[in-house]
């Protein structure tokens, strides 16, 4: 059966509800978690935003069996690579086998408190690709050094270590990125978009790693969805406006620096903005046909996130009418063989 995560959205929830939330979503028939990594919530009116690793060492205490990891790390800011992939050896290490490392090339929300430059697209890029080197270097359990064209580590070594390094996922909404994720990662996290799109990038991940020497059928995909499900359609309409108005919001998100300058943006968001976005729909069958369109292009993993605060009666009905209805294709099109 095609696994349907647990989006837990840390910049909305308490983290003990969302403890809670996820335990209740394993009894439910949901297999993994994706947990956001903010310093800030996108909106004040959100209102939380813990520290993802904190809660992700007592979310593995919590579950029985639940994959989980961040969705998704920048490890080049507010973090440097080596501390990130300390705590990655370190949650792996506790948890064999169920904690993913996601990587991305992060937001200015998040990664200007610790000051300085706030660099464009291309300069992120490297400074990720960077991080990961780092990273893997680390998981090697060697004593290494390295030095980059923008990060820098002097000679460190990792004593507590998984058996097995975690997997090392790698976002990306852009052809480059998705090449860059196939290339040096284990797997690729998206968010949802038009068919069109998911299928580019698909294809440039597995382009990526048919280069690296990879066979791109055994390497995961992960995709990201925000829903508004709720018992009217209307209060599902009003959920996304309330809660979750950024899904609606169409500029470029990556250099918005504060949650003041996102409720600014949010509000000029109306109803038909969420269009292509965030599914707004009291129907658990649309939900159902919508999920399952991801896994026909060849995602393995849908993580669903529910706008709305009443997360409970989401994870009961998607437990009852949403995750038994799915089906794994016989053949995902983008796992078919290429001539």
């Amino acid at each position: 059966m095609p696994v349907v995560g647990y989006s837990a959205a840390l910049e909305q929830f308490h983290p003990s509800d969302l403890l809670r939330w996820c335990r209740e979503a394993e009894e439910a028939g949901f297999g993994g978690v994706m947990a956001a990594d903010h310093f800030h919530p996108w909106t004040p009116t959100q209102g939380q935003s813990p520290f993802v690793w904190s809660w992700m060492g007592a979310l593995g205490l919590a579950t029985q069996k639940l994959t989980f990891g961040p969705g998704v790390t920048c490890a080049s800011y507010r973090y440097h690579p080596a501390i990130i992939a300390q705590a990655a050896a370190t949650l792996a290490a506790m948890y064999p086998g169920r904690f993913w490392l996601g990587i991305g090339t992060g937001e200015a929300l998040n990664e200007h408190v610790v000051g300085g430059e706030w660099p464009e697209a291309p300069i992120r890029l490297e400074r990720m690709i960077e991080s990961i080197e780092i990273i893997k270097l680390l998981f090697s359990g060697k004593k290494v050094r390295y030095s980059g064209k923008h990060l820098r580590m002097e000679s460190a070594r990792l004593y507590t270590r998984p058996e097995t390094p975690p997997p090392i996922l790698i976002a990306a909404s852009g052809p480059k990125a998705a090449e860059t994720a196939g290339r040096l990662g284990d797997g690729l996290i998206t968010p949802a978009a038009p068919p069109e799109k998911l299928k580019m990038l698909l294809e440039r991940f597995e382009k990526g790693a048919r280069e690296a020497g990879k066979d791109p059928s055994t390497m995961p995909r992960l995709l990201q969805l925000h829903v508004s499900w709720a018992p009217t359609d209307e209060e599902a309409a009003n959920n996304a406006l309330k809660e979750w108005p950024n899904g609606g919001i169409k500029a470029p998100k990556q250099d918005i620096r504060s949650p003041e300058d996102f409720e600014a943006f949010a509000q000029l968001v109306r109803p038909e903005d969420f269009q292509g976005r965030v599914l707004i729909s009291a129907d658990l069958d649309e939900h159902r046909r919508h999920i399952q369109s991801f896994f026909d292009l060849g995602f393995d993993e849908v993580h669903v996130h529910n706008v709305g605060r009443d997360q409970s009666s989401f994870i009961r009905a998607y437990g009852e009418a949403v995750i038994p209805a799915l089906h794994q294709p016989a053949i995902p099109s983008s796992h078919a063989p290429t001539s």
